[in-house]
């Protein structure tokens, strides 16, 4: 626990802060009070809705993120950070290649920001004596746009993520700390009467600007859906089979993104992997080529259901029929389903 000293000139610690983070790859370091303020009543009232489908931890935990102190006692500050991750340009056009989201094909981001935000965290307890903290990374239900919005690291764009003038290719990280350090000012917005993103969006999923209904997310279906992906929107995946990034793809803004940090490059090819390839891997392959990729967590059960979908909606080839016949007696009825429906949407 830090404790407050008036000679302290906490606005120049805060200054001195930014240049720790920069030393240690952050593109972007701000503070903002731990107040996450009207952006809770707009979280209530899209729970209401039921947008987060099965994402019960976003109802559950709901309150945790309306009160920092409740999650983390003593809590008066947010050092929010960034963390440039756009891997060098390789899109997948071909209905035949596995279309996976940029954040997925290298290493695990939860843990290299952490790992970051920890050494920072480290640097501040030199510069200002020991403080209560704790650090997060998409880790745990912190309002990580709301607060990186106040600390002006960015603004909300139309899609509902952080935008900035250099882009959206980014990861955002906290420390809650107990540091009375003055906020920075918020920017102002630049989408304008922009509407690229929800013009681009596969399955409509963002209803209206600044509010995505994740039940017709790509995201969601592919990464949080625990069961079946409806089968109405299946075709509009194409070969998407983890994550989508087209309402970050078609956004003006990032245009004067900057290539990511090395951490982030992609393994394993899984920037230009075929998914005939990829379906053919075994759960013990899986395991271990994903070792240490935010993949991983789905399980091998959930990337065979996605690849099926993925092959369903391209070229009807011997190479695809073969393939899909090959897992036509899964042991998982999940698998089997969309095996199934694959198939007969090659046959047609």
């Amino acid at each position: 626990m830090h404790d407050q000293d008036s000679t302290v000139d906490y606005a120049a610690l805060r200054e001195e802060i930014r240049t720790a983070g920069r030393k240690l790859g952050f593109a972007a370091i701000g503070v903002a009070r731990a107040e996450p303020g009207p952006a809770v009543d707009r979280l209530h009232a899209w729970l209401a809705e039921g947008c987060h489908g099965e994402m019960d931890y976003m109802a559950r935990h709901a309150e945790l993120r309306a009160q920092p102190q409740q999650l983390h006692p003593g809590t008066l500050t947010v050092i929010s950070a960034a963390l440039d991750y756009l891997p060098p340009e390789r899109s997948a056009p071909d209905p035949a290649q596995a279309a996976i989201s940029r954040y997925a094909q290298g290493r695990d981001y939860h843990k290299v920001v952490r790992g970051r935000l920890q050494k920072l965290a480290n640097a501040i307890t030199v510069l200002a004596g020991p403080f209560g903290y704790r650090v997060f990374s998409d880790s745990a239900p912190v309002m990580e746009v709301e607060f990186a919005s106040q600390a002006g690291l960015g603004w909300r764009g139309k899609h509902t993520l952080l935008l900035s003038k250099q882009g959206s290719w980014r990861f955002l990280g906290e420390i809650y700390s107990d540091l009375p350090l003055p906020p920075d000012v918020p920017v102002a917005e630049h989408c304008g009467r922009c509407s690229a993103c929800l013009t681009a969006c596969p399955t409509g999923a963002i209803v209206a600007p600044y509010r995505v209904d994740a039940r017709r997310c790509i995201s969601y279906l592919t990464i949080e859906l625990a069961g079946a992906i409806p089968e109405a929107l299946r075709p509009l995946l194409g070969n998407r089979i983890y994550g989508c990034d087209d309402c970050q793809s078609c956004c003006p803004w990032n245009r004067f993104a900057v290539l990511g940090d090395p951490a982030f490059a992609p393994r394993h090819g899984l920037d230009a992997a075929r998914l005939t390839e990829l379906f053919a891997w075994t759960g013990e392959q899986f395991e271990q080529r994903l070792a240490g990729n935010p993949i991983r967590r789905i399980g091998h059960e959930h990337w065979l259901r996605n690849i099926a979908v993925a092959l369903g909606n391209g070229p009807a080839t011997a190479v695809t029929v073969a393939a899909l016949q090959s897992r036509a007696a899964h042991p998982s009825a999940l698998v089997r389903e969309h095996v199934s429906w694959a198939l007969r949407r090659l046959a047609r």
